[in-house]
């Protein structure tokens, strides 16, 4: 488990007996890596609460050239597993404002003067991201994954086992779990659909299930948990936005069965048409998954750029995910592994990247949804009508 903090430990290592988890190692405050990637997003001018997945969108468009600097801030350590160099940061001295403003947790600068003079000036907010925050980027990610990757080798030489759970915060770095796969020698990796603070709901349940010995439960962490709505109870929003959508806009065509949505749905998307998939159950944790998606033709090169300027309006660096039909991974990727919850970064095969550049990361990579029958019927059939009209089993 790594994390920010939780009950002033960031890092936890250990295995599970099937009775009790038993800790090898931890780091405790104010030590932290996942604090250290929070620091690092601040000084790259994202300082929003969670801005953290915009510097692995950015890494790929730069070079690690300041790892050497970086080394200085936190390093590797056999006995520790990592040490901070707490000159660079401000959390321990109690002079860090967090704050909850609506409903969102809001945290002052984590990183002291001292940061500034090892590296140069902080990005200010709304400042052009030039080619030295690229390089930052690119450093924070590559020093972070080596870290983890120490971590997990450390946790292999005192336990060997094939199999692997990753938890915390920092689970959620999907191209360091990628690289994971290659760079240690555990086959199976796990990272729950919501590896974050709202993971600890359902894991002390499956704790709970283990304790009291219910055998007969199979723990199955499935992301579509939210609510569902009926179509008499949309029909009535959809009447009843307040203003927000002109009546005369607003056109209901229903459908004798999904098959016959599912078929309309792909050939307005092979046109190029985005569509909002709202079906079944919501999910739960931070990835949309194909029940609340924005969907579009990953063949289209242009698309990226429409995403994130007129539906998204975020940054145009930001790549989109591949949502794959789980029987074809291995034929897109240099991978054949599982990946439900979009929690892993692999390569494209390169004979594959021209004809789905939109979800072609500036690197070749793409973060992908391995989409089965299983999870979402639904979404796997869709996927499926669009590949039968395409030869492209991926939206």
């Amino acid at each position: 488990s790594v994390d920010g903090f939780g009950d002033f430990v960031s890092t936890v290592t250990g295995y599970f007996d099937g009775k009790k988890i038993n800790k090898i190692k931890e780091v405790l405050f104010p030590h932290s890596l996942g604090l250290f990637y929070s620091a690092m997003t601040q000084f790259l001018g994202f300082m929003n609460y969670g801005d953290e997945y915009k510097v692995m969108g950015l890494a790929p468009y730069g070079e690690p050239k300041y790892i050497d600097r970086l080394q200085n801030v936190v390093k590797f350590d056999k006995k520790n597993l990592f040490k901070l160099d707490l000159k660079y940061f401000l959390h321990h001295s109690g002079n860090v404002d967090m704050t909850w403003l609506r409903g969102a947790p809001k945290i002052g600068k984590l990183f002291s003067d001292d940061l500034e003079d090892l590296l140069g000036k902080q990005r200010k907010k709304n400042e052009q991201i030039n080619q030295f925050y690229k390089d930052i980027a690119a450093s924070t990610q590559k020093i972070f994954e080596e870290i983890l990757i120490d971590i997990a080798n450390d946790l292999y030489i005192k336990n060997e086992n094939q199999n692997l759970c990753i938890s915390g915060g920092s689970g959620m770095n999907s191209v360091a779990n990628g690289v994971l796969h290659k760079r240690t020698k555990y086959k199976n990796i796990y990272i729950p659909s919501a590896p974050g603070d709202a993971g600890g709901s359902v894991g002390s349940a499956a704790f709970l299930i283990t304790q009291i010995n219910l055998k007969k439960k199979k723990f199955n962490d499935n992301p579509y948990l939210g609510p569902s709505f009926s179509e008499i109870e949309i029909e009535e929003i959809l009447k009843n936005n307040e203003g927000r959508i002109k009546a005369e806009d607003i056109k209901i065509n229903k459908y004798k069965n999904f098959s016959d949505l599912s078929y309309n749905l792909s050939k307005e998307l092979s046109r190029g048409k985005i569509i909002g998939f709202f079906n079944g159950r919501m999910e739960w944790g931070p990835r949309a998954l194909g029940s609340r998606s924005i969907l579009a033709d990953p063949r289209n090169e242009n698309i990226r750029e429409i995403l994130n300027l007129k539906i998204k309006r975020r940054e145009n660096f930001r790549p989109f995910a591949p949502s794959i039909i789980d029987e074809y991974v291995k034929d897109w990727f240099d991978s054949e592994n599982e990946v439900p919850f979009m929690s892993k970064v692999f390569q494209v095969k390169k004979i594959k990247r021209n004809i789905i550049p939109a979800v072609t990361h500036v690197d070749g990579s793409g973060r992908l949804q391995t989409v089965s029958r299983e999870y979402n019927p639904n979404f796997y059939k869709l996927i499926s009508d669009f590949y039968k009209m395409t030869e492209v089993p991926i939206l």
